[in-house]
């Protein structure tokens, strides 16, 4: 976990949170590995991966991200608050969906209704959801046109209920990736964990 001047209440109220969210259950088509967390933004910091998987077929990926929780007891004022969500979320697209120019503000419309639909409150919401269309050429112009999806946000968790914000952004993944939602009142299963 990464963490440094490990001290006081604030490394408690950051190891809670941090086994907290060790037991969120994301669908089971998602790989979450913790990785190096970025050392320099915040005093305590966690950073975690994951990949959406094609179920049935563990080298097609669908979509992949980061999620990083930061906490800083000096509340930087942009933040509003001690704690922030920093994430990113990418998958490639139909390549028709390029010149669809309400792409970002679907894309938006994701992470806010997953967050929504897991009652995590927020503050300070900003982000950015960028297409990317490459087009292949010469020895590429096989691989025709793709078009990549990226959501790229950040927020301020209102209280310490800092597992729905995972949860939330499994979910953007999923739904970035095109998986069906889960019938209502189907639980998933845990996902790989590494």
């Amino acid at each position: 976990m990464g963490t440094r001047n490990i001290s006081g209440d604030a490394a408690s109220d950051f190891q809670h949170a941090t086994a907290a969210l060790a037991d969120v259950r994301l669908r089971p088509e998602v790989r979450l590995t913790e990785v190096p967390a970025p050392g320099r933004i915040a005093p305590y910091s966690l950073a975690l991966s994951a990949d959406v998987l094609q179920a049935g077929d563990p080298d097609d990926e669908l979509a992949s991200g980061r999620f990083v929780l930061l906490h800083d007891p000096n509340c930087p004022e942009p933040w509003q608050g001690a704690w922030r969500v920093v994430t990113f979320a990418r998958a490639a697209l139909e390549p028709e969906m390029a010149t669809d120019p309400m792409l970002g503000d679907v894309g938006w419309s994701w992470l806010m209704d997953s967050l929504e639909a897991v009652d995590a409150e927020f503050v300070a919401p900003a982000g950015t959801v960028t297409r990317v269309v490459s087009d292949g050429y010469g020895g590429l112009s096989e691989n025709g046109t793709s078009v990549e999806m990226e959501v790229r946000a950040s927020w301020t968790p209102a209280g310490l209920q800092l597992a729905s914000h995972l949860e939330a952004w499994g979910a953007l993944l999923c739904t970035i990736a095109g998986l069906p939602p889960l019938p209502e009142g189907v639980v998933a299963l845990p996902g790989q964990r590494r």
